[in-house]
């Protein structure tokens, strides 16, 4: 599974922003995609997981509220919606796949597969 992620930038603090990240080499609807970020001198850390139908979703207590994950089966695309963002979701995001969704995906080593990055930095 190859995936690539995109839509990082700078915003504002209060700005909204909507990263994506696209699927190739398997059946993408079979697979739970996950959204993690890793701020600079910080481990790697859980931001939003989905299950292959798009119907369970996980997210952190961080970004509950703010952030949303969905997904395009059709077009072999997962999302984040970021919204409200803070100074504190300056990081760089990746995406990952499962071939299984379950709780555990809040755990980066539940994944098989990881994208190469997405840099967001909010600065006033």
């Amino acid at each position: 599974v190859q995936l690539q992620a995109s839509g990082g930038g700078l915003v504002q603090p209060g700005d909204s922003l909507r990263l994506s990240c696209a699927a190739s080499g398997r059946t993408f609807s079979s697979l739970a995609m996950g959204w993690f970020r890793q701020a600079p001198g910080k481990d790697r850390e859980f931001v939003a997981a989905i299950s292959g139908a798009g119907v369970r979703t996980l997210y952190d207590d961080s970004v509950k509220g703010r952030f949303t994950i969905s997904r395009d089966n059709a077009r072999n695309t997962v999302y984040l919606q970021m919204n409200k963002l803070t100074f504190e979701d300056t990081a760089v995001y990746y995406c990952a796949a499962d071939p299984y969704y379950s709780r555990r995906n809040t755990n980066s080593q539940e994944y098989n597969y990881w994208g190469q990055g997405t840099l967001v930095t909010v600065s006033s």
